[in-house]
């Protein structure tokens, strides 16, 4: 493994057929996550960005696999969110929305979610 590989705990939020993305300011769409503090194991990571960035409290993830992107290992986790628990946006996140997979490749999405999609959702585009 590279000395200078970042690492990531990246959460795929499923509703019905629908994938939630985040967004901050001025930015493409990225999955919700983000760096794994010193003191914290990949879920514990996976589950306070999720917290930070769209309020959603998450009681189970299903962890799916590491994957290496662009320098950065992703500790990918899934979860199904309840249709009750609605996403808000908060601290660096300015928008969540929920996209059909039918609709990522007309969206706006980092590439890094894109590839991620792809090597753990075989329907992905």
């Amino acid at each position: 493994m590279a000395k200078n590989l970042k690492e990531r705990a990246t959460v795929i939020c499923r509703l019905d057929d629908k994938i939630l993305f985040v967004r901050k300011p001025k930015s493409k769409w990225n999955l919700p996550g983000g760096r794994i503090e010193a003191d914290e194991r990949p879920g514990q990571a996976a589950t306070r960005e999720l917290i930070e960035e769209t309020g959603l409290a998450i009681e189970q993830m299903n962890y799916v696999a590491p994957l290496e992107l662009y320098q950065t290992l992703h500790y990918v986790f899934e979860t199904p969110v309840d249709p009750a628990q609605q996403p808000t946006p908060l601290n660096e996140i300015a928008d969540c929305r929920w996209f059909a997979l039918e609709d990522i490749e007309r969206r706006r999405i980092n590439k890094s979610a894109r590839r991620l999609l792809r090597n753990c959702l075989p329907k992905a585009g």
